[in-house]
């Protein structure tokens, strides 16, 4: 297995000088919410960085489950990656069409499943046009790799596992969405999902990590900042939640950039916030 130690994020200028390195694996990890109406994986085939796979967020999931995109079984991811091609000697880049979104979710995905060498590409594809970086519309030829797993359950929690925190407080809960949701006052995009918060969570919208203009993420200094604005502290464990655990992976990619590593609820309000016997908070 890969234990080469990488950047969790690299420059658009760096991966320039490693298009044609046999050991890169790029990856289109672009994912969008339903009612935005827009098909990533035709999105990738009309328009990639150079030699990118598309990793289908939706589909390397469990697909028995009734939640969108839950982690899958091992054998279930190690299928999928070996059919795009990704071996365990390989520094997996991923990147999206928005720089700011599903991307961190192909990072911390790989991460689970015991591969660490795998960074994202700081902005994305904005970042990455803007600079000048070559795209293309045609799909690489895969040829099928051998991919081996091993599942680290330190960077995964359940609803089992959020039940029995409300009674410890054994670690903190961080919540990606806007401020809106959190606190009820604004729909969920999603049918059928109450309003609201998990009870004593705090709120980190996402969004605020990366610069608006650029699609960067924002320094160390200023992500500290962020989280002590955010009354997180990062001498305490830190379970992240959002939509659907998603954008969750962005506060994780965050967290990891300043030295400290979290675990993602991976049903997220789509779980919690789809059932009746779950606590919810307003405010």
């Amino acid at each position: 297995m890969a234990a080469v130690k990488v950047e969790p994020l690299v420059g658009v200028d760096w991966l320039k000088t490693k298009l044609d390195t046999s050991s890169i694996r790029i990856v289109d990890g672009s994912w969008h919410l339903p009612t935005l109406e827009r098909n990533p994986r035709i999105e990738y085939e009309e328009s990639h960085i150079p030699g990118a796979v598309f990793f289908d967020v939706d589909l390397i999931s469990d697909i028995t489950s009734s939640l969108p995109h839950m982690v899958p079984t091992e054998q279930v991811f190690a299928t999928h990656i070996e059919a795009l091609g990704i071996s365990n000697d390989d520094h997996v880049i991923a990147y999206d069409t928005t720089g700011v979104g599903s991307a961190a979710r192909v990072w911390w995905m790989f991460r689970l499943f015991g591969h660490t060498s795998v960074s994202v590409l700081n902005g994305g594809l904005p970042a990455w046009t803007l600079a000048g970086g070559p795209v293309e519309n045609q799909v690489p030829k895969i040829k099928k790799s051998v991919f081996t797993t091993h599942l680290d359950l330190s960077l995964l929690r359940m609803i089992d596992d959020i039940r029995s925190n409300l009674e410890t407080e054994m670690e903190q809960i961080v919540d990606a969405r806007t401020e809106g949701r959190f606190k009820g006052v604004e729909p969920e995009p999603r049918p059928k999902l109450q309003s609201g918060h998990i009870p004593n969570s705090l709120n980190l919208p996402f969004l605020k990590l990366y610069n608006s203009e650029t699609k960067l993420m924002k320094p160390a200094s200023e992500l500290r900042r962020l989280f002590s604005t955010a009354n997180v502290s990062l001498e305490k464990g830190v379970i992240t939640t959002c939509g659907s655990g998603i954008t969750a992976c962005n506060i994780a990619l965050a967290l990891y950039l300043i030295g400290c590593n979290c675990a993602v609820y991976d049903g997220s309000w789509t779980e919690w916030g789809g059932r009746t016997d779950t606590p919810i908070a307003t405010s």
